[in-house]
């Protein structure tokens, strides 16, 4: 397709069914091929949808990455640094819970400074997270990095959007979250100024990704690639597509296209 692989200087791959395997393992095979492409200089980032403590838990092994991007891009960390956080106002977010009551017996969930708050047992749907169950009356009053509403229901997906400010969108991930971000927190935006820190474009980029929230990025970075289990829309918005993340798609790529 004509794209240049030897440009790549930096490598941006989700996590959730990308370079997480579905048991949110990573192999021994990925981590050496990440090592190595760390060692050539190539800059590692992980731009992903979860929580900061979400991505320290699963990613407690030997791949050394230079920048992290949580929650779409609300929060940004280089090295180990806070770079920034492009947060939801308190003020808006308790509008915006309080106005989605109508909705009786919505799941919600909101993340404040690494923490769930959240109106239901949020082990059901994230296993193994613990929440702070709440009725979201007393939340510390801080801007939130996101707010969760689960729902597939496309009646209770088009209400909530039409409670959405202008300064926040939404989008839908795994199928059953529906999730509300300032719509400044992308990941495509936080790529980019990532990118700017190590003096890098876009052209020096490979994204991989599979979900609705990687779309942007796989669109516009030098070199995008689904894995073969991403949703058609990635797909078609990348430049490649690798194998399974349950065959070590990202991993396989990279050794055969960049090492």
């Amino acid at each position: 397709m004509g794209k240049c692989l030897s440009a790549v200087k930096m490598i941006v791959t989700d996590l959730d069914n990308t370079l997480l395997r579905r048991d949110k393992t990573v192999s021994e095979y990925t981590a050496s091929i990440f090592c190595r492409c760390h060692d050539a200089g190539i800059k590692i980032v992980f731009a992903t949808a979860r929580p900061v403590r979400a991505v320290k838990r699963w990613l407690n092994i030997n791949i050394e990455n230079d920048a992290c991007v949580y929650h779409n891009g609300a929060v940004i960390e280089i090295g180990s640094k806070l770079f920034k956080k492009i947060g939801i106002e308190y003020n808006i977010t308790n509008n915006l819970l309080k106005e989605a009551e109508q909705l009786h017996g919505i799941r919600a969930a909101v993340e404040i400074n690494d923490v769930l708050y959240a109106n239901f047992d949020a082990s059901i749907t994230w296993p193994g997270e613990d929440a702070a169950i709440t009725d979201f009356r007393n939340l510390p009053k801080l801007p939130a990095d996101k707010i969760l509403f689960i729902t597939a229901e496309r009646t209770e997906i088009d209400i909530i959007s039409e409670l959405l400010g202008e300064n926040l969108y939404w989008e839908v991930a795994e199928n059953k979250v529906l999730m509300v971000m300032n719509k400044q927190a992308r990941k495509r935006n936080a790529v980019k100024e990532i990118a700017e820190h190590y003096g890098l474009s876009f052209s020096n980029i490979a994204a991989f990704g599979d979900d609705y929230n990687d779309v942007e990025m796989l669109r516009e970075c030098g070199i995008g690639v689904a894995v073969a289990n991403a949703i058609d829309e990635a797909k078609a918005a990348a430049d490649y597509i690798c194998g399974d993340c349950d065959d070590d798609g990202v991993a396989r790529w990279l050794e055969e296209n960049v090492l």
